[in-house]
């Protein structure tokens, strides 16, 4: 049974190869924003050397094309992300898309698949799905995505690229989604969230993330798992944090070994510090592989660090200005 399972897969898989996305864009040299609007909410005012502007506009200037925004279900149910304001939430994102688009940048929409957080350490469950089943939570996980994207094709905002999932290293929407003890419930999951990919941002092309920058077994397992169960994308994605994920020789073993492997193209899609030795890596992974890089929160001065408190830049902007 499980092999005529597993044929059936691999047939499908087949039919639909002539669907993944094969577009000639440029490299990325990415940030994700998601905390821009609540940033600007608060009354920073962004600068770049005295003068003041648009945020979007500052980072493109400096060399940026591509802006990566996370996307909850519902961040406000009680179980939220962002319970009074929604931050994240659809409403911000068109109004986010708009900006992205005005700006002349790329955009990344990254599905959360959850009203809050979701990272290898928790996926839950969004409030309203809790008690469904498995074949309600796939059907309520390709709605949400289709309806999602129909919204920003309807503003002429539609993505460029997708996540389907977020850090699915150890699954997603748990328990169905949790690769404890088998991938295939996770792989029914995100067969859904990519045909909706498919059938409603048909040129999007499909990320699949994980966060295992420098484990290159643990790497190998999870897309081993997603040829095994039919699951088809266009991109790997992966987080490198050296604290997490190893040092920048493990990250640089890791994705040589995937590009080579896999055949796919990939983007280092969160990092924090480190900048040109990733970029240096990425870049020169075999057959052009490498497709760019995104970093985190690029607003925060916490964490990006790209500006200060004040909003204005800091001298880390210089280093992607080239």
């Amino acid at each position: 049974m499980k092999r005529l399972l597993l044929l059936t897969i691999a047939l499908a898989t087949l039919s639909v190869a002539s669907a993944q996305v094969s577009i000639d864009r440029p490299y990325a040299v990415g940030a994700d924003v998601s905390w821009l609007q609540s940033q600007e909410a608060r009354g920073t005012q962004f600068s770049d050397r005295g003068e003041a502007g648009d945020a979007l506009d500052i980072l493109c200037d400096n060399g940026f094309n591509y802006i990566r925004l996370r996307l909850f279900v519902n961040p406000r149910s009680e179980l939220g992300y962002s319970q009074r304001d929604g931050y994240c939430d659809l409403e911000h994102t068109l109004v986010m898309a708009k900006r992205i688009k005005e700006a002349g940048m790329y955009f990344l929409l990254d599905f959360h698949y959850s009203d809050n957080w979701a990272d290898p350490q928790k996926q839950i469950m969004p409030q309203a799905w809790q008690t469904y089943s498995y074949d309600e939570v796939c059907q309520a996980l390709y709605e949400h995505t289709r309806d999602v994207l129909v919204a920003l094709e309807a503003q002429g905002t539609a993505p460029d690229m997708v996540q389907v999932g977020n850090e699915v290293s150890n699954g997603m929407l748990w328990p169905y989604g949790s690769v404890r003890h088998s991938f295939e419930g996770l792989c029914g999951l995100l067969r859904e969230g990519v045909r909706a990919v498919r059938e409603y941002a048909p040129s999007a092309e499909v990320m699949l993330h994980v966060a295992l920058g420098g484990q290159a077994e643990e790497s190998q397992r999870f897309f081993d798992a997603m040829n095994e169960y039919g699951v088809e994308y266009d991109i790997i994605g992966q987080s490198y944090y050296p604290e997490w994920h190893g040092t920048l020789e493990e990250l640089e073993a890791n994705t040589n070994a995937l590009v080579l492997k896999y055949n796919k193209p990939l983007i280092v899609v969160e990092y924090r510090d480190h900048y040109l030795d990733i970029e240096r890596i990425v870049s020169s992974l075999p057959n052009g592989l490498g497709r760019g890089t995104f970093i985190w929160e690029a607003t925060s001065p916490q964490w990006g660090k790209l500006f200060d408190e004040s909003g204005a830049t800091t001298e880390a902007i210089r280093a992607y200005n080239r």
